[in-house]
C-alpha cells in the first residue's frame, strides 16, 4: 500500500502502418473504389495503441507533487494524464537545479495517504537524482512520435 507512480509510453498505429504491404495495397483500392461491403470483410484487422511502461517511482511523492501541480491540474485523482515531452524536460531540469543547488523549496514534499516521509533526507534526494536518470532515459530511448502518460495510484 502507498504511493506508485507510472509513466507510460504509447502510439497510436492505424492499420494501414502494420498490415504487409500487400494487404495495404488491397485495402487501399478498395477504400478508393468505396465498395462498402469487401471494406468491411477486410477490415478484420484494427487499429491499435501500444503502451509500455517506461518508468516507475515508489513514494516519490515531491516528484508526483509535480505531476499534480503540472499536469494534472491540481486534480490528485489516479487517472490517467498525458504528458508532453516538453513537461518532461521542464522535470529534468527541474530536478538538476535542485540537485545542484540543494534547493528543497524547488520540488518540495506533498503529504498524502502512505505517500512515504516528507523528510529533506537521502531518500529525498535520491528519487530526484533517479528521476534525473529515468527522464534522461526516456527522453533518449524514446521515438519522438510516442506520447507519455502519467498515472499514480495510492
Amino acid at each position: 500500500m502507498g504511493l506508485d507512480q507510472y509513466l507510460y509510453a504509447s502510439k497510436y498505429v492505424s492499420s494501414a502502418e502494420w498490415r504487409p504491404e500487400e494487404v495495404r495495397a488491397e485495402f487501399d483500392s478498395l477504400v478508393a473504389s468505396m465498395d462498402a461491403e469487401k471494406m468491411v470483410a477486410k477490415a478484420d484487422i484494427k487499429s491499435a495503441t501500444i503502451q509500455f511502461r517506461v518508468g516507475y517511482w515508489r513514494k516519490a511523492n515531491q516528484i508526483h507533487g509535480w505531476f499534480v501541480d503540472n499536469v494534472q491540474g491540481g486534480e490528485d485523482d489516479c487517472r490517467e494524464y498525458g504528458v508532453s515531452r516538453e513537461q518532461l524536460q521542464e522535470l529534468l531540469q527541474l530536478c538538476k537545479e535542485a540537485v545542484k543547488t540543494k534547493n528543497q523549496k524547488l520540488l518540495e514534499p506533498q503529504e498524502g495517504f502512505f505517500f512515504g516521509s516528507t523528510e529533506i533526507d537521502e531518500y529525498y534526494w535520491g528519487d530526484i537524482s533517479e528521476t534525473i536518470d529515468l527522464i534522461n532515459h526516456v527522453l533518449k530511448n524514446t521515438p519522438d512520435d510516442y506520447n507519455f502518460i502519467y498515472q499514480s495510484s495510492w
